[in-house]
């Protein structure tokens, strides 16, 4: 009896510093607030709620909309996952408290945007809709939105004439497909997130644009004529943009009178930013304007063009490289309010050069120059004066003569 007694007395002894120490550990445990982020495990998934075990000491419940999730993260939860959410309420009809996913998801979700913003880490971004100023996209749960000027050459809509029905057409059409993408800016309190598409393409391209540089010549064909210049595709899939500008050494309006999708043409590098490649195919011809002064003389009259008109005057051809401008206030002696009133584009008139600096591939001309007088000469003065002076000695001859038969008469 002695020894059952002294067993027991062991057990005893065994149990009680377990159920001290479990009460210690409960009086340790503070107790959810409303608002509280809270850690907890699943212990039950149903089909419009979750039941969670909250550290031991309570259960809660997640259900309905609150179960939805941005970060995506409890999209397919499993009993004993480990979770985080939101205390909604101490105690909702069942008697369990309400917590939801959704608040806690919100947070996480900016949370790892922000964290993939700073690590600069490449994500798929799910094209959702589009509008003329970009795509609206979902990195994970969050809604976001990628610029046009955020897309790649692959991706940017070339349409001619640069019709804005035409170009929604093209970026509604990439809706439903996912694009790689890098974060540039993030603000959950605005809730605003942008995405670059060009942004992970310039980090994936970065070993290649390595091989080019400035001053290189490259050879490629004409993929697409906008407003603003023309793209070439050359070596390694690469695409290089020729601005108007650079197209050629005349004054241009419209690209596609120069270059056609299709044409093969050589190019000078003459700017490489991160993926931007810009190229010259003028680089490459000879420059007409060094040689301007040799055929043109300020002074000269000639004869030229009206190509445009604008509110400060009229860009004139005087043959196919070199282009003037007659500036409104040489056109006419007279003032006016455009240049139309004198000039029309397509007619050929005759102007005056006034000015020419080939370094800056300018030449002035005029029409009301040719008309100005000229001040006379010294000899061209006394010239004038005697012939002044003879007109009136014989208006006053015949003054004379014609007193005399008067009085004659008389």
């Amino acid at each position: 009896m002695a020894k059952q007694k002294t067993v027991s007395d062991e057990e005893s002894k065994l149990k009680k510093p377990k159920m001290e120490d479990l009460l210690d550990q409960l009086k340790n445990q503070k107790f959810p607030k409303v608002g509280e982020l809270i850690e907890s495990t699943v212990i039950n998934v149903g089909k419009n709620e979750v039941i969670l075990d909250i550290n031991g000491i309570t259960t809660g419940m997640v259900r309905g909309k609150e179960l939805e999730d941005e970060s995506g993260e409890y999209s397919d939860l499993k009993v004993e996952d480990k979770v985080s959410a939101t205390v909604l309420e101490l105690e909702n009809e069942k008697g369990l408290i309400e917590l939801s996913f959704r608040h806690a998801g919100h947070q996480k979700a900016w949370e790892n945007l922000e964290k993939t913003l700073q690590e600069e880490t490449i994500v798929k971004t799910k094209i959702i809709d589009a509008n003329k100023g970009g795509l609206m996209c979902k990195v994970g749960g969050v809604i976001g939105f990628m610029p046009v000027s955020q897309l790649t050459t692959e991706h940017y809509p070339r349409v001619e004439g640069g019709d804005k029905n035409r170009i929604l057409d093209i970026l509604k059409s990439y809706t439903g497909s996912e694009f790689d993408a890098k974060i540039i800016d993030v603000d959950e309190k605005e809730n605003k997130l942008i995405v670059s598409e060009r942004a992970a393409w310039e980090e994936k391209q970065h070993e290649t644009i390595s091989k080019y540089k400035v001053g290189q010549v490259v050879k490629g064909k004409i993929t697409g004529v906008v407003d603003f210049g023309a793209f070439i595709e050359f070596d390694d899939n690469m695409e290089g943009l020729v601005h108007i500008s650079e197209i050629a050494w005349q004054r241009i309006d419209n690209p596609r009178d120069y270059v056609k999708v299709g044409d093969e043409v050589e190019g000078k590098i003459i700017e490489i930013e991160k993926s931007k490649i810009s190229l010259s195919i003028k680089a490459l011809l000879k420059d007409p304007w060094k040689e301007v002064v040799a055929k043109y003389k300020i002074g000269d009259k000639v004869k030229g063009k009206v190509l445009k008109t604008n509110n400060f005057g009229a860009f004139v051809e005087l043959d196919k490289d070199i282009h003037g401008l007659a500036h409104i206030s040489e056109l006419s002696e007279y003032p006016i309010k455009t240049a139309s009133e004198v000039v029309q584009i397509g007619e050929t008139y005759e102007f005056q050069i006034v000015s020419i600096e080939p370094n800056e591939h300018r030449l002035g001309l005029s029409i009301k120059a040719m008309k100005r007088k000229k001040k006379p000469t010294v000899e061209k003065k006394s010239e004038a004066k005697k012939q002044t002076t003879k007109k009136k000695k014989g208006d006053d001859k015949t003054v004379e003569k014609k007193e005399k038969e008067k009085n004659n008469q008389q």
